[in-house]
């Protein structure tokens, strides 16, 4: 009978020790399923705020809310870390990164500045004719024969610090043409492009013509200038 009784043992041992191993794996769902809940209403309360248009990435892992992504101002970071601050998180890891909004300011003089530059050094890349001797390089010269295409400006910048765009360019040629005697009359159009200028229309004489070019010609910036300009009275 000693057998049988040391079955009886070994078995209700067993059975004990069941219920309690259960017992032991109900913590872990709970701590999980309160994670996927924390997850989530950290996620509606930043898609509720202005901080919806960045892309955030939440993670909450045993009471630690995890954030991840960029946005543009430090004000916004720590605007995320206590959106994602709400009961039952037990520390917020903020790892956003800040990077400025081009939009900005600074920003944005700077962007112009750096495009600026670029499509200079585009205009100049391609006024350039490289010899068969290969190596040496020319400046490309205008029909009208007015000497070497050259950048006027340093980095995109007029001589006032001004960033030089195809409408600043615009705006200058039209002022010089302000006050000529010699273009009165003219009916002249002015179109700009990569700081090239184009122009058309009607000038009263050979004179006015060259006058007119002349003067598109002494604006900062102009890479070239493209004659459409034809002899006759003004249309109206």
């Amino acid at each position: 009978m000693k057998p049988v009784l040391g079955s009886i043992v070994v078995l209700s041992g067993l059975l004990a020790a069941g219920p309690v191993s259960m017992r032991a794996a109900a913590p872990q769902a709970t701590t999980t399923a309160t994670d996927h809940t924390l997850d989530e209403r950290i996620e509606t309360r930043i898609h509720a705020s202005t901080l919806k248009k960045y892309d955030i990435d939440v993670k909450v892992n045993n009471g630690v809310a995890m954030l991840t992504g960029t946005v543009s101002t430090e004000a916004e970071r720590r605007k995320a870390g206590q959106l994602a601050t709400v009961p039952g998180v037990a520390r917020v890891d903020n790892q956003l990164v800040v990077k400025p909004d081009t939009k900005g300011t600074a920003g944005t003089v700077q962007n112009k500045t750096d495009k600026a530059a670029e499509k200079t050094k585009e205009g100049v890349n391609k006024a350039v004719d490289k010899t068969k001797e290969g190596g040496e390089k020319a400046w490309e010269k205008t029909k009208e024969g007015a000497g070497a295409v050259a950048d006027k400006t340093k980095e995109g910048l007029s001589k006032t610090g001004e960033v030089i765009t195809d409408g600043w360019i615009l705006s200058r040629v039209k002022m010089k043409f302000v006050g000529e005697d010699v273009l009165k009359g003219s009916d002249i159009d002015v179109d700009v492009k990569d700081h090239v200028v184009t122009l058309s229309g009607t000038v009263p004489s050979a004179a006015a013509r060259a006058r007119a070019i002349e003067q598109a010609k002494e604006v900062e910036g102009v890479h070239q200038v493209m004659d459409r300009l034809t002899i006759g009275p003004k249309k109206h």
